[in-house]
């Protein structure tokens, strides 16, 4: 791996949170490496394109004139030690790569890379159980309190993420985008009383349960073998009908049709097949449930991006892949005599 003699000025560069970074500084410390690429310049030499991140934020890594190599010595979501300089590219800071090292794993706190839930996991959790005990119906309630029961299953549910990149993407960003969703849900079931309450409940609560098979948390945010092969919507569907065939096994059937309707949801929430859903939304409980969940991962795309974009002072953020668009920064603040109560609650999370 290539070394970089440095002064002892430099071995004693304090670390700097990815977030802090700014164009015109030195680093030499310890990254998570969430992506990496070996691409050709146009010159015909090689060179490597990365992401690199800790809790605070994450950046583009360039290293020039690299090899295959120095490239297949770097982790794929994995710790390494980079010495450098930061630059600025387009307006956003870059990390110009210097030197490689391995990182001493001893010696770090893995916390400090891996971005979290603001909100307390333990507390949400309860907020969860305490919507799904409005759910009336007996054959529900009877699977949603298996599930709530499989104790090993809500260990990472509590801690998974709910993508690796876009919406909610941190440690209890499932738990937290569940719980967003049933707090919208229950303010907007009294509207439409024709939806069948218990099912939008139970459906957004297990609409996403097989991205804690589908996403791997170890050390970064990645998708697992399952999850590249299968996906979390089939597992989640798989699960749910294996929780329900060992209430079956133990004399406390689920009836067949609030199972179908149930399966339905998660196999039509992400609403269009080029999205993946195998089935289109088809009753009025699968949309509610997409339409939700989409909201929801909208809104958290667009105020992570919003709070990361390098230039505060902008009116616009840069251009943002997974929306496919620019997003206008600048909020609406609304007459002086606005109140508090006149404010929008987040659901599930005041």
């Amino acid at each position: 791996m290539t070394q970089l003699n440095l002064s002892d000025a430099a071995a004693r560069l304090p670390r700097r949170p990815v977030g802090d970074l700014k164009a015109g500084e030195r680093v030499d410390q310890v990254f998570l490496v969430t992506k990496k690429d070996l691409r050709a310049a146009s010159n015909g030499s090689l060179y490597i394109h990365a992401i690199v991140s800790d809790k605070t934020g994450e950046m583009v890594a360039r290293m020039w004139q690299a090899t295959e190599d120095i490239f297949s010595t770097i982790p794929d979501g994995g710790l390494l030690r980079i010495a450098g300089r930061v630059d600025s590219y387009k307006g956003n800071p870059q990390l110009i790569i210097d030197s490689l090292r391995p990182a001493d794993l001893e010696t770090i706190d893995v916390s400090e890379f891996m971005p979290a839930t603001k909100h307390d996991i333990r507390e949400m959790f309860e907020q969860i159980k305490k919507h799904l005990s409005a759910i009336k119906d007996a054959d529900l309630r009877r699977l949603i309190s298996a599930v709530l029961a499989d104790e090993t299953m809500m260990t990472e549910f509590r801690r998974s993420p709910a993508a690796v990149r876009n919406h909610h993407a941190f440690i209890g960003g499932l738990l937290e985008h569940t719980l967003s969703l049933l707090g919208a849900a229950r303010r907007l079931l009294p509207h439409y009383p024709q939806v069948n309450a218990d099912l939008v409940l139970a459906g957004i609560f297990l609409h996403d349960i097989g991205k804690t098979r589908e996403l791997s948390s170890a050390m970064g945010f990645e998708y697992t073998d399952e999850g590249h092969l299968i996906g979390h919507i089939y597992v989640g569907a798989q699960y749910v009908q294996q929780k329900a065939a060992e209430l079956a096994d133990a004399g406390e059937p689920v009836n067949p049709e609030a199972l179908r309707l149930l399966l339905h949801i998660i196999l039509s929430h992400h609403g269009q097949m080029e999205f993946g859903a195998p089935v289109l939304p088809k009753t009025r409980e699968a949309f509610m449930v997409h339409y939700l969940d989409n909201l929801d991962a909208k809104i958290n795309t667009f105020d992570r991006v919003v709070a990361g974009d390098s230039n505060q002072d902008a009116g616009w953020s840069q251009y943002e892949s997974s929306l496919g668009r620019r997003l206008y920064k600048r909020d609406y603040a609304g007459p002086e005599s606005s109140t508090d109560a006149d404010k929008p609650r987040k659901g599930g999370l005041e």
